[in-house]
């Protein structure tokens, strides 16, 4: 399994942990076009471009990956697992299980479907 995919989620926190901007354009990037996220409180979004409306104002102020897991599902798609403990700024910390599937395609792989489960 790429080990490059544990990269991809690192970096996706990282630019969420610093900008509206920077999470934007890194995440205009790696989202397949038919991405699907879904969050806690039953939110799904569909699509890229949706995703990238919903990036929220305020960066996460800290973030830690722990459990990280690899699963390869198949050729070129595989499973990013793990959990994350994050926080904003004036806000308790938010800790879930994530799953991020991604999709290997001619330029690179991209993220076609990710979850969050709260714990």
């Amino acid at each position: 399994m790429d080990e490059h995919l544990i990269q991809l989620e690192h970096e996706g926190w990282e630019a969420l942990a610093t900008s509206q901007v920077a999470a934007r354009s890194y995440w205009s990037y790696l989202l397949a076009d038919d991405a699907v996220m879904l969050f806690p409180g039953g939110v799904r979004l569909d699509g890229k471009q949706a995703i990238l409306e919903s990036i929220a104002v305020q960066p996460w102020k800290s973030f830690e990956l722990a459990d990280v897991r690899l699963h390869e599902l198949g050729a070129g798609i595989g499973a990013c697992i793990y959990r994350v403990t994050a926080q904003r700024e004036g806000a308790p910390a938010y800790s879930a299980l994530v799953s991020s599937t991604y999709c290997r395609q001619d330029d690179g792989w991209r993220l076609a479907i990710h979850q969050q489960t709260p714990v």
